[in-house]
């Protein structure tokens, strides 16, 4: 599944992603998690995210993986398009999303984050590394965007939001006529 890799270092990768599924995004995140074990085995934990983003670089082009950095991505608001609002740190294969951290630990607002850059990018898997830990297994999370469909469109007036919430089956159902047998007596 690794190619290029020590037994050790493929082993710990294993453990990461589970080798069940042979998709093409399992296949490409098992290589970027290879590279990305490849760096923190020669640098170790304590460094800057800037320096493991440029060493991932190296070793995924060492790979032969195509990759973007520092990728502006334009959030819409209200039908403004605020450019250079987000800047996701890679994009590898233009399938793949990589947020690198360096901090003491991940939360739960780095998820939402890689979350968030996958659904505007509308990009499906994300991988979630912090450089900043012993074992670099305990600072991996694959997020997986499960959004499927088109983008909801704003409702622009308060009439047409009131009748967007109320779903068909309730307008169909309210409308039916109640037997005279199940009606009440007023």
């Amino acid at each position: 599944m690794i190619e290029n890799l020590t037994p050790e270092i493929a082993e710990e990768a294993e453990v990461l992603v589970p080798a069940a599924s042979e998709s093409a995004e399992n296949v490409l995140t098992d290589r970027i998690i290879g590279a990305a074990i490849e760096v923190h085995r020669h640098l170790g934990p304590g460094l800057l995210e800037s320096v493991y983003e440029q060493c991932l670089c190296y070793e995924l082009t060492q790979l032969g993986l195509r990759f973007q950095t520092q990728v502006h991505l334009p959030i819409h608001y209200k039908g403004l398009k605020l450019e250079g609002a987000l800047k996701m740190d890679m994009v590898v294969e233009e399938a793949i999303v990589v947020e690198i951290k360096a901090t003491e630990g991940l939360s739960p607002i780095h998820s939402a984050q890689l979350l968030t850059y996958l659904k505007s990018a509308n990009k499906r898997v994300g991988l979630l590394i912090n450089f900043n830990v012993p074992i670099l297994k305990n600072g991996l999370k694959r997020i997986v965007n499960h959004y499927a469909g088109p983008p909801i469109k704003a409702n622009t007036s308060a009439p047409s939001a009131l009748d967007s919430l109320s779903s068909p089956r309730l307008r169909v159902s309210a409308s039916k006529e109640v037997p005279a047998s199940n009606r009440r007596p007023r």
